[in-house]
């Protein structure tokens, strides 16, 4: 298997996963009367983003499950069977009836089809990021491993991008009809192309010096030997967690139905910044091969923890440019932190046992704070009607997550 197909295949389940999840946040505010009608639209909206935090809490148990399997049975497996599991659940969705048509049943079948996607991407992400670290040379590593998450970006990108073009091509009857289907529906072609890539993976762990004796229990190794460094690895991974959701899958939300003077063309803004934010994830994974996981991602850390509440208010003064220059500046610092972010994971735990640690402190962290993210952004405009005040809580999350960094070290 030649290296960009594998590179590809280490990295487009993350693609199929993150563009199922990006499409239900942009939709939630077409979906949200649909599966959960409701006087106050505010409140219907808080519980859709409630489904969405649901299938995050599912993740912890994702990781575990596909931890076990790549310390186990390899990383290969567990990347095979991520894709299936989450492409059958996506597929359901786009067919699913509504409230009006079979009534509470059509929640409940959302949210077991939003849970079963949880525990898939609990353990894809995971899995990526191993694969691709440790099948690269010791000198690119942070590249490497920037690919997870360029291809996490390029699904939130590509469900951007289909939201664009249904916007353009479907009046909003049409959306709310049967047009929000479409995009969940065509994930299947995602799904086609990742078992093309992934069927003759490699699993590549001897060439990169993992250990043979692994433990026939690896979640119990971690919990037994290093749960200090799990809590420790789960408050670094703060901020990480929830910027991104916030400032690019809730922000759209927020720009057209949560400000007083709406701003139009807010696709377009999240967009470009998606744009930058691709390049700005492999430049800055290529960057820390040169100076350091570590530091690329404190630099990252502390800008977004300084700038976020300043950008927010500028962005409240209603403007197209404020709007897109805040999202701009938002991507390059996410950028710092999410590109070095695989490698330092992955040089944070042993490789026998590697899986289930950074699954397990992973996902707790992203089930705690990523997918509960757009939820509480909306929750405390609510009950604050700050419009800013969403900054706070992102700024409070990257204190916490700056100081655990400077703290961390590798094995």
């Amino acid at each position: 298997m030649n290296t960009r197909k594998k590179t590809w295949g280490g990295a487009i389940g993350n693609v199929l996963e993150w563009y199922d999840f990006a499409i239900f946040g942009f939709l939630a505010p077409i979906m949200s009367p649909l599966f959960f009608p409701d006087s106050d639209p505010m409140v219907s909206l808080i519980k859709t983003y409630g489904v969405f935090a649901g299938g995050y809490l599912m993740r912890p148990i994702g990781g575990i499950f596909f931890g076990y399997i790549g310390d186990r049975f390899g990383r290969a497996r567990a990347l095979q069977l991520s894709i299936l599991m989450m492409a059958v659940p996506t597929l359901l969705i786009g067919f699913l009836p509504t409230y009006e048509q079979i009534g509470w049943l059509a929640a409940l079948l959302l949210i077991v089809m939003r849970l079963v996607q949880g525990v898939s991407v609990g353990g894809e992400l995971v899995a990526s990021m191993a694969y691709l670290v440790e099948n690269s040379p010791p000198e690119k590593r942070g590249v490497a491993g920037s690919w997870s998450l360029f291809g996490s970006v390029s699904g939130v990108l590509l469900g951007s991008l289909t939201m664009t073009l249904l916007d353009w091509l479907l009046s909003a009857e049409a959306l709310t009809a049967w047009g929000w289907r479409v995009p969940f529906i065509g994930g299947l072609v995602i799904f086609a192309l990742g078992v093309w890539l992934r069927r003759d993976i490699s699993e590549g762990q001897a060439e990169c010096g993992v250990p043979v004796d692994k433990p026939s229990n690896p979640l119990r190794e971690v919990l037994s030997k290093m749960p200090g460094r799990v809590l420790h690895i789960s408050s670094a991974l703060m901020l990480f967690s929830s910027s991104f959701y916030v400032l690019f899958v809730w922000f759209p939300t927020y720009l057209t139905k949560i400000l007083p003077v709406p701003i139009s063309h807010a696709d377009e803004i999240n967009l470009a910044g998606m744009t930058l934010l691709l390049a700005s994830i492999f430049c800055f994974g290529s960057l820390s091969d040169r100076v350091g996981y570590k530091q690329v991602v404190l630099i990252g850390t502390a800008f977004i923890t300084l700038a976020v509440y300043p950008l927010f208010v500028f962005v409240d003064h209603g403007s197209v440019g404020a709007a897109l220059t805040a999202v701009l500046i938002f991507a390059i610092g996410c950028g710092a932190i999410l590109g070095p972010m695989p490698a330092l994971l992955v040089s944070s735990f042993p490789p026998n046992v590697r899986s289930s640690a950074i699954g397990l402190s992973y996902n707790i962290t992203l089930a705690i704070f990523g997918g509960t993210a757009p939820l509480v952004a909306t929750w405390f405009i609510d009950r604050t009607e700050d419009l800013a005040s969403p900054a706070i809580y992102l700024a409070l999350l990257g204190a916490i997550s700056f100081y655990a960094t400077i703290k961390l070290r590798s094995i």
